[in-house]
């Protein structure tokens, strides 16, 4: 009969921490699944809402800048494939940052019950959304063959740019996620969040129009400081190739912001995991 012994060691908390995120990998598949499977089960249209509600916000967006407000594209780019190419990472960001925001009170009875580690349950719910992504991603296709648009090999680049808009949907989820379990009201913030960001970030024009205007360089550096400005220019350096340049030093302070929300959010859950059970 073999015997085993449980050794705590003080110190050890930390480091742990990160070996269980490995040993509950069961744990993350199990919540995705699950997820994936209360998304797309029991549903009226099921999969097509996931083509619908982009393709439907591609088409408002191109009627009323281009048509009524008389904004361009890049030379060369329909605007629609340009609206496209920034709605696909807005969409995906925005349902991932939506619900890694709310995950914590959506799984509470599960946080007082069994001990694993917390993260797992917001990193589990941005799964959902990247399915979602690949079947919206049908559009962008749909719209290359209708307009008879090729990419070039800048689209071979597409992966880095979708883990960056996860870095910065992660960040800010984990962010807000640690708050929403103590301050309920919080879960009232994240739509305010997402439309104020839907008309910040450069989803029906294109980030030249505030680069080339003559305006402080300042003013250019604050608009870049909303992540999400990188990863949709991004997107359409990747896409529309060389007729959308990357803006290189505002490209960067972007990347940094997303990488720093990401340090950021989980500083801040990890600080506050040990009391998601007490107060959830």
């Amino acid at each position: 009969m073999s015997k085993h012994r449980i050794i705590i060691e003080p110190g050890t908390e930390n480091s742990n921490y990160w070996k269980d995120l490995w040993n509950y990998r069961g744990l993350f598949y199990f919540l995705a699944w699950r997820d994936i499977l209360v998304r797309y089960k029991q549903t009226v249209i099921g999969v097509l809402w996931s083509v619908l509600r982009p393709l439907i916000t591609i088409v408002v967006f191109t009627v009323v800048f281009n048509k009524l407000g008389n904004f361009s594209s890049e030379a060369g780019v329909p605007y629609a494939i340009m609206v496209c190419a920034g709605m696909l990472p807005w969409q995906f960001f925005s349902n991932a940052f939506s619900e890694s925001a709310g995950s914590l009170v959506a799984n509470s009875n599960l946080l007082t019950k069994v001990y694993f580690p917390r993260l797992i349950v917001p990193a589990s719910s941005i799964i959902v959304s990247f399915i979602d992504f690949l079947i919206s991603f049908v559009i962008l296709i749909v719209l290359f063959f209708w307009y008879h648009f090729i990419p070039d090999y800048r689209i071979l680049f597409l992966p880095l740019f979708l883990i960056l808009a996860t870095v910065t949907a992660m960040g800010t989820g984990l962010f807000i996620a640690a708050l929403n379990v103590k301050y309920r009201d919080f879960r009232y913030v994240v739509p305010f969040i997402i439309q104020f960001g839907l008309y910040i970030s450069p989803i029906g024009f294109s980030s030249s129009v505030i680069y080339n205007k003559d305006i402080p360089q300042f003013l250019k550096y604050l608009y870049a400081l909303n992540p999400m400005v990188g990863v949709i220019d991004g997107f359409r350096w990747c896409i529309l190739g060389g007729s959308t340049p990357l803006h290189l030093n505002e490209f960067i302070a972007s990347i940094v912001v997303s990488v720093l929300s990401l340090f950021l959010g989980i500083w801040y859950f990890r600080k506050m995991e040990k009391s998601f059970a007490d107060v959830i």
